[in-house]
């Protein structure tokens, strides 16, 4: 065996050859004997917070000019800005009149609605749609998309990114369409555009006197054109939990971000415990235990997840099978 003296000097003379070692990850890899240690911590958004810096931010910023006006959820935990280590959320409002001017970028991103109107709408690669409450609206990587509101009041949505998964790959793109609009399609061209609220609901209701499992009814958006999630990198869900339901412990190596539609609850995330009402908005990191209880009437919740990224690297694993439907982690083998 080498001295400390010689592996220290070995180490160093590599080093400047721009080299390392393999051994050198030797106590990595004994720390991930029990998976990824989570990518920052739990946090919550209440909504009464964000909503006022929201209409503080319509004094500060009387036109949103070259900045729109949406303020992001930083999770302090995390080197890198995000709300999880591969999702960026945030909420965005637009006064009456206002364009939120046209653009495109290689991120995918989606809009769910939260102070909406028919006469809300975005324009997607040319095809208008409308926002109304609690619908999701897609603006995936690459299409041109720009916001209208030509309703009497201000209007809110939730925007969700991948914006730190593209950085971390170093694939960001960016184009402004010049002017501060797009044409719009006579005929619609995509039927996977807005997902309605009101169908979702449907769904949601449908469900109730089904088995709902480990995780209430849970409903994923689905494409209509390739039958699996909504983005390539972002699976949708929304969630039914009744009055006194409490989900059953579970870690993914997925990370989330939820929404509360309605209702109020409580979700346990390692160490904390998170207490939320309507409007509020939370993250899940990865391969953190969690569940949620639910109090008085139930509740509703809109949640986004990283899975069909992992997922096309065969990375998603969970510890309780879920409809997310992960593989089970394998079992270790049996020592000598």
């Amino acid at each position: 065996m080498a001295t400390d003296d010689a592996m220290a000097a070995f180490n160093e003379k590599l080093s400047k050859a721009n080299i390392y070692g393999q051994w050198k990850a030797d106590a990595f890899l004994q720390q991930v004997t029990d998976g990824p240690r989570p990518a920052g911590g739990a946090r919550l958004w209440r909504w009464d917070d964000v909503s006022a810096l929201l209409e503080e931010a319509c004094i500060v910023m009387p036109e949103s000019v070259t900045a729109r006006r949406s303020l992001m959820f930083s999770n302090p935990d995390l080197e890198r800005r995000g709300t999880t280590h591969t999702i960026a959320m945030g909420m965005q409002m637009i006064r009456p009149g206002e364009v939120a001017w046209a653009h495109r970028h290689s991120i995918n991103a989606l809009r769910f609605v939260i102070k909406g109107n028919s006469d809300l709408y975005t324009v997607v690669d040319g095809e208008p749609a409308p926002m109304e409450n609690y619908d999701l609206v897609l603006t995936p990587g690459w299409a041109w998309h720009d916001h209208h509101n030509e309703t009497g009041g201000n209007a809110v949505w939730l925007d969700v990114l991948d914006v730190p998964l593209v950085l971390a790959l170093n694939q960001p793109f960016y184009e402004a369409f010049g002017d501060e609009t797009q044409p719009v399609l006579d005929v619609p061209k995509s039927p996977s555009v807005r997902y309605a609220w009101a169908d979702m609901e449907k769904k949601l209701y449908a469900g109730h006197d089904d088995d709902e499992g480990d995780d209430g009814v849970f409903v994923e958006y689905v494409s209509p054109i390739t039958g699996g999630p909504v983005l390539p990198t972002l699976s949708c869900w929304a969630q039914w939990l009744k009055p006194g339901f409490e989900t059953k412990p579970n870690r993914r190596t997925s990370s989330a971000v939820y929404h509360v539609v309605k209702g109020s609850g409580r979700t346990k995330i390692g160490d904390r415990e998170l207490f939320w009402g309507a409007g509020d908005s939370f993250c899940i990191p990865n391969w953190a235990h969690h569940h949620h209880s639910i109090d008085g009437d139930g509740a509703i919740l809109f949640s986004v997840h990283d899975t069909p990224l992992l997922k096309a690297l065969g990375m998603f694993f969970e510890e309780t099978m879920s409809h997310l439907g992960g593989q089970s982690i394998p079992a270790p083998r049996a020592g000598k």
